[in-house]
């Protein structure tokens, strides 16, 4: 079986893992070889010394680029935040750790619930296309979203345009906030974001394999060791598989 995983997984004779560089929380610095250096590349990495192959890893800027390299055969597996949008390319394994989304919100407002939030008149600023824009694009009915091109300039947009909200990961809302006199951040997280290593469609053993090591690797505490390594501990959390 584990033959037919590496034909699957490295045809090559050797991984490519793509890797987010837009998540902070996964990705949090450089190797001295300017790899990418945090929880995710080390999953990759431990996904391929599992394997017993060699790794090259291959950065995109945001999710939705990394998303749409799986039809160019750019890479063999990802690790990307499982969405409905993406799962119609793309095979989610189990996630091997979790974030929860909410909105950073104008004191002024009358907003106390997520409900509040979907009503006509109210702009949300979002990064495109990263998981929680992709779940606000199936899930707002009313409100405007403002798409910007990354996590860091929907901030930007936010603030210079005096939006109402503000859509985000919750360790960056937290940031975030400390660069506002008139804003709150909501208690009620409106999705969780599932991080997941990310496969090419119709390779039963290769996705039963990847599941199983991440399994493995929440159980084992290897997955705990690293957002501790990584000081991300409370701000990722380690799921209950």
């Amino acid at each position: 079986m584990i033959e037919n995983v590496v034909k699957q997984l490295a045809p090559k004779g050797y991984i490519r893992a793509a890797i987010n560089l837009s998540n902070f929380l996964l990705v949090t610095g450089k190797e001295s070889n300017g790899d990418p250096q945090g929880v995710s590349p080390d999953m990759a990495r431990a996904l391929a010394k599992e394997l017993n192959v060699d790794i090259k890893l291959i950065t995109f800027n945001r999710p939705g680029e990394l998303a749409d390299a799986i039809s160019h055969d750019a890479w063999d597996i990802g690790n990307i935040a499982n969405e409905s949008a993406r799962a119609k390319s793309i095979t989610f394994s189990l996630p091997y750790t979790t974030i929860e989304s909410t909105f950073l919100i104008r004191n002024e407002l009358n907003i106390k619930t997520l409900k509040d939030v979907d009503k006509k008149g109210i702009k949300i600023a979002v990064a495109e296309r990263s998981a929680y824009d992709l779940w606000l694009t199936e899930n707002i009915k009313n409100a405007d979203l403002i798409r910007a091109k990354s996590i860091d300039e929907s901030f930007a947009i936010f603030q210079e345009n005096k939006y109402e909200v503000l859509a985000g990961l919750r360790p960056k809302l937290v940031d975030e906030i400390k660069k506002t006199t008139d804003c709150f951040i909501l208690n009620e997280p409106f999705t969780y974001i599932n991080q997941c290593i990310g496969s090419k469609p119709g390779n039963l053993e290769a996705e039963n394999f990847i599941n199983n090591f991440v399994k493995k690797n929440i159980e084992n505490g290897f997955v705990k060791n690293l957002l501790s390594k990584y000081n991300v501990i409370g701000k990722l959390s380690v799921p209950k598989n």
